[in-house]
């Protein structure tokens, strides 16, 4: 089962990919981030320009243009990605996609899904890019 679409995947490692970079300060060319992340650059492209539309990103055309963090990466949080790319109901409605689901008409995973899906939108509201980025320098964990 995948919670986030590939979309919102694709996103959230191309914007860990910037935070990576956040030291320098300047913008970065998405050619750059498509290539080091073997994604696809005008699916890619079409994914940052959400994500500038919602102020996660800013964005500069131009020789020396490309893309970099609209804040600090102490400031966003992994929720508004998710919320930007997926849609705020990501974590609303059934696992199963049962119309009417609910408590009067629970499906049969209704309650073990509610507990998981409060946990772990808990985690994305509780977790910045910085806290990640953290953890990808100093657990030698990849994006690709």
């Amino acid at each position: 089962m995948k919670l986030l679409s590939k979309t919102c995947m694709y996103g959230i490692r191309a914007v860990l990919y910037l935070t990576s970079l956040e030291q320098e300060k300047s913008y970065v060319h998405i050619r750059q981030i498509s290539e080091h992340l073997h994604l696809s650059f005008h699916f890619l492209t079409k994914i940052l320009q959400n994500l500038a539309a919602h102020n996660i990103i800013d964005s500069y055309r131009g020789p020396n243009g490309g893309v970099s963090l609209a804040r600090p990466a102490r400031k966003i949080k992994v929720i508004e990605l998710i919320n930007a790319i997926d849609g705020k109901d990501s974590f609303r409605g059934c696992i199963l996609a049962l119309p009417g689901c609910g408590e009067g008409t629970p499906c049969p995973l209704h309650a073990y899904w509610g507990e998981t899906r409060d946990r772990i939108k808990s985690a994305f509201e509780n977790t910045t890019l910085a806290k990640l980025e953290k953890q990808i320098t100093e657990g030698g964990l990849r994006l690709i």
